[in-house]
């Protein structure tokens, strides 16, 4: 059920039948030069819609900002603080109980880790303040982690590559504007660089080269499988 198409009614109808939420968290930021600016949010609302239809759940709208911090630099990437992400969470999330939700899927389709800590942290702060909830929390990486071998052929591949190429290429094909090159990025360990770009500078983590609209497909549908199984362990999750 996607909050933003259904009416009150249908939403306390709805409670009868789950109390289980996915909240999608996106960002706009840069994806080579051949994907959106949108690509993190695009890819985590459709497969959370997808989900929907395995499985009564609620959708909520996608928060469409996060904390970029690789990829600031980068021409379009427009990012949010750590302070306001977690305060984006705790507000969003407690709303959503204080109307009936109780397990919440908080996945995010960026999957930076100082984005995805921010995430984490907020939800370990609320299973102290709402007793009755149960919290998940995951990025796409962790999915396509679980998929079968072969599915993927790039060692590594993160950003702007294979899979996410593959993925815009079945979801929003008008949107995929050709290729970019093969790239990894080359931050030096344990130091921070001030000028990100220029250890980053075309922003692909991958090889957009093998992908096809056809892997796109099949990827969206096996991580759909997989996070309606991660819903079903949730819902049945006691300590």
């Amino acid at each position: 059920m996607l909050l933003e198409k259904i009416t009150m009614d249908h939403f306390k109808e709805g409670l009868s039948r789950t109390n289980t939420v996915i909240v999608p968290f996106g960002s706009v930021e840069e994806h080579g030069s051949h994907l959106p600016l949108g690509t993190d949010t695009i890819h985590v609302y459709e497969l959370a819609r997808e989900t929907s239809m395995l499985r009564p759940v609620f959708v909520v709208p996608p928060v469409w900002y996060g904390l970029c911090r690789s990829t600031k630099q980068h021409p379009g990437t427009v990012g949010i603080s750590s302070e306001t992400l977690k305060a984006i969470v705790r507000d969003v999330c407690k709303s959503l109980y204080r109307q009936g939700l109780r397990n919440f899927v908080l996945i995010s389709g960026h999957a930076g880790g100082t984005h995805m800590a921010s995430i984490l942290d907020a939800a370990d702060s609320l299973i102290e303040e709402l007793d009755e909830s149960r919290f998940a929390v995951l990025s796409i990486l962790d999915l396509v982690a679980m998929l079968p071998e072969g599915v993927v052929q790039t060692s590594g591949d993160a950003h702007a590559g294979e899979v996410e190429t593959s993925l815009m290429k079945h979801l929003r094909p008008n949107l995929v504007n050709g290729t970019s090159p093969r790239e990894f990025p080359s931050f030096p360990r344990f130091i921070i660089a001030r000028n990100k770009l220029a250890y980053w500078p075309g922003g692909v983590w991958g090889d957009p080269a093998p992908a096809t609209s056809g892997k796109g497909k099949q990827i969206i549908e096996l991580e759909a499988q997989k996070l309606s199984e991660l819903i079903e362990d949730l819902e049945n999750f006691h300590e």
